[in-house]
């Protein structure tokens, strides 16, 4: 059966992984100020974005149609193979007012272990929920034996050589936020269906009024631009801009995505951080997330 337009435009967005690309914390200032000069906050360093468990909310549209949204959460920390690695969740739910599209609820997860330079996945699996089939496909990132092992339904499907630093993409979510408004250049390899692509992008230090669902008015980013050499369906141009909030966790607010009719655009709904203790929102910025 063929993917419905929404899911298969989703996957795109993850192929480039400017998904992860999103959130705000506005309990911080976005800028200081001194004499009446601006003071540009530095972007965070690694260290720094992975210290706090954070849980993103977007709304996902095309032209006039409310696809769905998506949720990133950096999870608890866990074991792979005997080794801590930090773990990401990407949810991503199906609207149920698009017109010939079902509910949908398709769940992707990470392990990855980072140094101050680079974030390496280890292994990368989607959970079909809608469809009752967990890991329904799986990337294993085999360092040993420099190679990168795809899955179908349990089933070996294709083994590819490993690039580093490799990852099955979403990571890009963390990535990006460290060179946002900074004008150095990222590139980074990405695994995803069957295939090796690069991410690259670069971010400009102007900074523009933008306003999203989760604030009470509009707030300061920067913007960025970027290309993934990943062929997409509907004639994905593999062209991606994506926003920042110029706070010091750089949180994202905004991407979009080039379709051969225009964009598919995602913006920020909701933004919590999670109490480790109780594994409850500790704060929000958002006044209209829905149950």
């Amino acid at each position: 059966m063929a993917m419905p337009y929404w899911q298969d435009m989703m996957r795109t967005y993850l192929k480039i992984l400017s998904i992860s690309l999103f959130l705000l914390l506005t309990v911080l200032p976005l800028y200081g100020q001194s004499n009446g000069e601006e003071q540009r906050i530095a972007p965070p360093d690694i260290h720094e974005l992975m210290s706090v468990r954070e849980r993103f909310v977007y709304n996902v549209r095309y032209s006039f149609f409310n696809l769905g949204e998506i949720e990133v959460e950096l999870m608890p920390d866990t074991l792979w193979n005997g080794r801590p690695v930090q773990r990401m969740r990407t949810i991503m739910r199906s609207g149920s007012g698009v017109p010939f599209v079902r509910n949908r609820n398709v769940h992707y997860q990470n392990f990855f272990t980072y140094t101050p330079e680079a974030m390496y996945s280890h292994r990368f699996w989607r959970s079909d929920l809608h469809d009752d089939e967990p890991e329904r496909s799986e990337i294993i990132f085999d360092r040993e034996a420099g190679l990168v092992l795809f899955f179908e339904r349990g089933e070996p499907r294709d083994t590819l050589e490993l690039v580093e630093p490799a990852s099955g993409g979403d990571v890009i979510f963390f990535y990006s936020r460290m060179f946002a408004g900074t004008e150095q250049a990222y590139r980074l390899p990405v695994f995803i269906d069957d295939e090796l692509g690069m991410v690259s992008a670069v971010s400009s230090p102007e900074t523009e009024l933008r306003s999203y669902d989760a604030f009470s008015e509009p707030i300061e980013t920067y913007e960025s631009e970027g290309v993934a050499d990943i062929d997409g369906p509907f004639g994905f141009t593999g062209r991606f801009r994506s926003w920042f909030a110029t706070d010091e966790r750089r949180i994202p607010v905004e991407a979009h995505v080039r379709v051969l009719f225009g964009n598919v655009r995602i913006t920020l709904k909701s933004y919590e951080i999670i109490d480790e203790r109780s594994n409850d929102p500790i704060s929000t910025t958002s006044t209209s997330r829905k149950p």
